[in-house]
């Protein structure tokens, strides 16, 4: 059985307050924290994540790196261009295809996310099925990374991940 896990990054400052960059933008101070919380409560059910692949731009990059040491992945942590904002979520979904982990957790943007969890579903992703919050995590699984239609195994918001990772 495969399972594919879609996180969107957490919370981050508006591009006027990173200098006018969006590649530079941070998360918020608070969004670390809820990324905390939200990373205790997926390792709360143990999901048996392999490796997480995040997009290199800043805020995507601190979100896998919190979500990361949370589960006890540093060493499994990996980046790719293939993830960055803007992306194309049919890029996204040939670079799945090559992966050989069975367990795989992916960070990046929207809108190419929701996109891809919507192509991995329905097949063609014509119509976006779904928005994933910032920090929200799809669930998929199928037969292996390249099986053509993906089931919708669960859709969590952030604030379902920070309750069960409350202490």
């Amino acid at each position: 059985m495969y399972e594919l896990f879609i996180m969107r990054h957490g919370a981050a400052a508006l591009v006027d307050q990173a200098g006018g960059s969006d590649a530079e933008r941070r998360l918020t101070p608070r969004g670390i924290r809820r990324l905390k919380t939200i990373a205790r409560g997926l390792d709360r059910l143990d999901l048996g994540i392999e490796r997480i692949v995040s997009s290199p731009v800043v805020r995507a990059r601190e979100t896998a790196q919190i979500v990361a040491q949370g589960l006890s992945l540093e060493d499994a942590l990996e980046f790719s261009d293939v993830l960055e904002t803007g992306a194309s979520a049919e890029a996204v979904r040939r670079f799945l295809h090559g992966r050989a982990e069975s367990r795989l957790l992916v960070i990046g943007h929207n809108p190419t996310l929701s996109d891809l969890v919507s192509r991995l579903i329905e097949g063609d992703g014509s119509r976006p099925l779904i928005e994933l919050k910032k920090g929200g995590v799809a669930a998929l699984r199928g037969s292996a990374p390249t099986a053509k239609i993906l089931e919708l195994a669960w859709l969590a918001t952030p604030r379902l991940f920070r309750r069960l990772g409350e202490d």
